[in-house]
């Protein structure tokens, strides 16, 4: 059963390295841009205050660890989102989630029984 459990988990490193990049807000703030439409580095980085070889270090962060995917096309580097990451991501909370929710659960009915057992 142990072997079960770990063969559906996603790799740690590569949960570690989604959620490291989504730290950053600058970095959530390009995926987001990228989670409506592909975009140019030059447009990605136009709202940014802040020099293009920083901005590309967000991008570097955001490609290694899979949530963007680039293609160049002559002179220009488009980015568009790679939604298996995210996935990983979303996996990972919503088991979280199902396991937070179970043991407030089993709290609320262990005070509930206690209550009761003081009530009588």
């Amino acid at each position: 059963m142990l072997q079960e459990r770990t063969a559906s988990m996603p790799n740690p490193s590569a949960v570690d390295g989604i959620f490291r990049a989504l730290a950053d807000p600058t970095r959530r703030s390009v995926i987001e841009r990228l989670s409506a439409r592909q975009a140019s580095v030059s447009e990605l980085a136009a709202p940014y205050k802040m020099a293009l070889p920083s901005f590309m270090e967000h991008l570097r962060v955001l490609e290694d660890c899979g949530l963007v995917r680039s293609r160049k096309e002559g002179r220009v580097r488009t980015y568009q989102v790679a939604s298996e990451q995210l996935k990983l991501a979303e996996d990972w909370l919503g088991k979280q989630r199902t396991l937070w929710e179970r043991r407030l659960d089993r709290l609320d009915n262990y005070l509930l029984s206690i209550r009761e057992e003081n009530a009588e």
